[in-house]
């Protein structure tokens, strides 16, 4: 067994001790099931935690939030913090994202706090934005912000728009139709288009007389363990019942496909573009002109984009022989990838595909690719041929998280850093120019800068990392540190505005840093192959890695880091805190994935195989078990602060990961840090979350760190260094 070492710690003896101790809830009961794997004999102590809708689960879980709500709200800096926040969400001027240009009209979301949820608007102009017209406000729809718009399609003309909306963050979405020039809502309704296993997306026909959209099976068309699975293509025409709506495609899909339609900008041609899970790989269909489908492109042959060109082209990203990708061209009227050309080969910076957003952009006669530089962004410009036309001019270390045509060959480009908000700017070929759609928010960073700095993991590769730091400090290893990471799916931690909270955690005298870990996309398939399946300790060891560079570039001395993740960060969390927990102080892990042997079999979980493996795989069981969370903590080891954060309509990681890892870390822990679990009613993993709940979530995530490290006053600091 590895010999856990103590931390050193830097807090004065009487300030360690006025920290809350662990929870003082009675001991989880332990009621042992074994499994066996391979040979291998599993004990889980705390299976019973997985029924959620069993009162005794129920009391629990109302158990642990009142520890934690008392733990919690007894922290001085958390009224403070939280008051600070709702009054940035209150000055926050609008901002719009999501912008889709249709018939004339842009459409997009808008988001207006201090409402809790994001509208769906229609604007003439992206320079007039009082000028905007609200279609669909679920704030006047239901109280609390408990309804979501999840997406929204408009039809080629911009006449209609069909929206997903979904309750309590539970992202099982009902389409709803709109007239845009009327405003009103039509009486067509569709069920079950988007869940959060497969997602979901909808295309209208070139004459408006329906919409193409994902379905789940209903009723009894599958055995309810298949309930959320073989999603399929099927075609609703409008002012008729959903019941009577007709199947177009997808018998041939696997179970766990992921589907997203997109049309070209007449109408006329359609695709539909399938993901087998998460793990990242494609297979494409097309609808020409004839109205047949066709498929494309198949798994295995790496085409990860497509994206149809005004031309009746379509434009394709292909990792076949080139990780970081190349550009295709499939002249109009072709259906087999063997008449693709190659236009653009494969570059030194990595072709971004993102499967939910547009990363290839064709307009009349040019093309768009956004581009990774191991985290930050590039945008290269292209001909239709794929003669080079030079690249955006960017801000440094900065991201493109949207692309949209601007008229014939112009570009909308969402652009933000971590100091700037996010601004649209038009691009015709010239500098950059910021449009009207401009988020301005109540918080400056003139004080702070941004800078690159690189670990070397345990096999020696070079992992960077962006450094948000006040620009007078002293690297003194004195400096309260948050290290931030995600690590999987091929998506890539780029630049995002640190806003509220992070001004609120440099103001504490803190460091906020970014990794850009192996799992991610950063420098293309190579860099996420490297993180998944049985190479998912690499994304480990990078993050340890991360977490040893700071302590050595003299930011926070060892033993004395905050990590903080979600998700599959989640578990990026759980795995650092249980192989190294002498390096950390304080964790903080949202909606987190523990419990690798029993992940899979959850709805969402099955997509998650192409991306983890499978327990029923000899070689990728033993990899899961030796990292999966749950199964590693030790008894009487001294675990750091642990806050684990979840949400009771979570349908993308089970809220039962989360009160496992808690009861199992509370029996084990030796130290005096608390272990605490907070559970929200009236949200999911993330998506749909009302600003209210996450106002709440955002202080007490603050208060939390800045007590366990030693910085719940202003003059804290001054004291922790004493």
């Amino acid at each position: 067994m590895t010999t856990i070492l103590l931390r050193r710690s830097l807090i004065p003896a009487a300030l360690a001790a006025a920290l809350p101790a662990a929870a003082a809830l009675p001991a989880t009961p332990k009621r042992p099931v074994v499994d066996e794997y391979h040979g291998v004999k599993v004990s889980d102590d705390y299976r019973w935690l997985e029924e959620g809708a069993a009162p005794e689960v129920a009391e629990w879980s109302r158990a642990q939030n009142a520890e934690t709500r008392a733990k919690l709200d007894a922290i001085p800096a958390r009224a403070a913090a939280r008051a600070k926040i709702a009054d940035y969400y209150g000055r926050v001027q609008p901002y719009f994202y999501d912008l889709v240009p249709r018939g004339g009209i842009v459409f997009g979301l808008e988001f207006e706090p201090p409402k809790d949820q994001p509208m769906l608007i229609a604007l003439k102009s992206v320079d007039d934005p009082a000028g905007r017209r609200v279609l669909v406000d679920p704030n006047r729809l239901a109280e609390r912000g408990r309804l979501s718009i999840d997406w929204f399609a408009p039809s080629p003309d911009g006449k209609f728009v069909a929206v997903a909306m979904s309750e309590k963050g539970s992202e099982d979405a009902t389409l709803h139709f709109v007239d845009v020039a009327s405003g009103k809502e039509l009486d067509d309704r569709v069920p079950r288009v988007n869940y959060p296993t497969g997602g979901g997306s909808a295309a209208w026909a070139a004459d408006d007389s329906g919409v193409y959209y994902t379905r789940y099976p209903q009723g009894d068309e599958r055995p309810k363990e298949d309930a959320n699975f073989y999603q399929q293509v099927y075609f609703h025409k409008m002012g008729t019942p959903a019941s009577s709506d007709a199947y177009v495609l997808g018998k041939e899909f696997p179970r766990i496909a992921e589907t997203k339609l997109a049309v070209g900008e007449d109408g006329k041609i359609l695709l539909a573009s399938v993901a087998n899970g998460d793990g990242g790989e494609y297979a494409h269909w097309l609808r020409g002109l004839d109205g047949t489908w066709r498929q494309i492109a198949r798994f295995e042959d790496k085409v990860v984009a497509a994206e149809p060109g005004p031309d009746g082209a379509l434009y394709l990203i292909s990792r076949k022989d080139a990780p970081r990708g190349k550009i295709l061209r499939l002249p109009a009227g072709k259906t087999s990838l063997a008449d693709a050309r190659e236009i653009v080969k494969e570059g030194p910076l990595s072709l971004e595909s993102n499967f939910e957003t547009t990363t290839l952009l064709p307009t009349k006669t040019k093309l768009y690719a956004m581009r990774l530089d191991g985290g930050p962004s590039a945008v290269s410009v292209y001909d239709h041929d794929g003669k080079s036309l030079g690249e955006i001019p960017l801000p440094p270390v900065s991201s493109v998280s949207e692309i949209a045509r601007d008229g014939d060959d112009g570009a909308l480009v969402r652009v933000l850093t971590y100091l700037e908000p996010a601004a649209w700017h038009r691009f015709t070929g010239g500098e950059l120019a910021k449009t009207a759609l401009v988020m301005k928010a109540p918080v400056d960073f003139s004080d702070a800068e941004v800078i690159r700095e690189w670990a070397v993991s345990k096999d020696g590769t070079r992992v960077p990392m962006s450094v948000i730091r006040r620009k007078d400090i002293k690297l003194d290893g004195r400096n309260p540190t948050l290290l931030y990471a995600y690590g999987g799916y091929g998506v890539s931690m780029k630049p995002r505005f640190l806003g509220i909270r992070g001004r609120l955690w440099l103001d504490a005298g803190g460091v906020y840093v970014v990794g850009n870990i192996r799992g991610g996309a950063e420098f293309g398939e190579a860099w996420h192959l490297a993180g998944n399946l049985s190479r998912k300790q690499n994304v480990f060891d990078d993050f340890l890695a991360c977490a040893r560079r700071l302590a050595d570039a003299g930011y926070a001395a060892p033993g004395e880091l905050a990590i903080e993740g979600g998700s599959n960060g989640g578990l990026l969390m759980g795995a650092a805190l249980t192989q190294r927990p002498d390096l950390f102080r304080a964790v903080v892990s949202h909606v987190g994935i523990y419990d690798m042997l029993r992940v899979e079999l959850e709805p969402n979980g099955a997509f998650n195989v192409t991306e983890f493996g499978t327990v029923k795989d000899p070689e990728q069981f033993k990899a899961l078990h030796g990292y999966s969370p749950f199964h590693r903590v030790v008894d009487g080891v001294a675990y750091p602060a642990v806050l684990m954060l979840t949400g009771e309509h979570d349908g993308r990681v089970n809220p039962a990961n989360s009160r496992k890892m808690a009861a199992r870390l509370q029996a084990a822990t030796s130290s005096r840090r608390p272990v605490l679990l907070r559970v929200s009613r009236d949200s999911g993993h993330g998506m749909g979350t009302a600003l209210s709940e996450s106002i709440e979530q955002q202080a007490d995530v603050h208060a939390f760190l800045v007590d366990q490290m030693g910085l719940s006053r202003n003059d804290a600091r001054a004291r922790l260094l004493q």
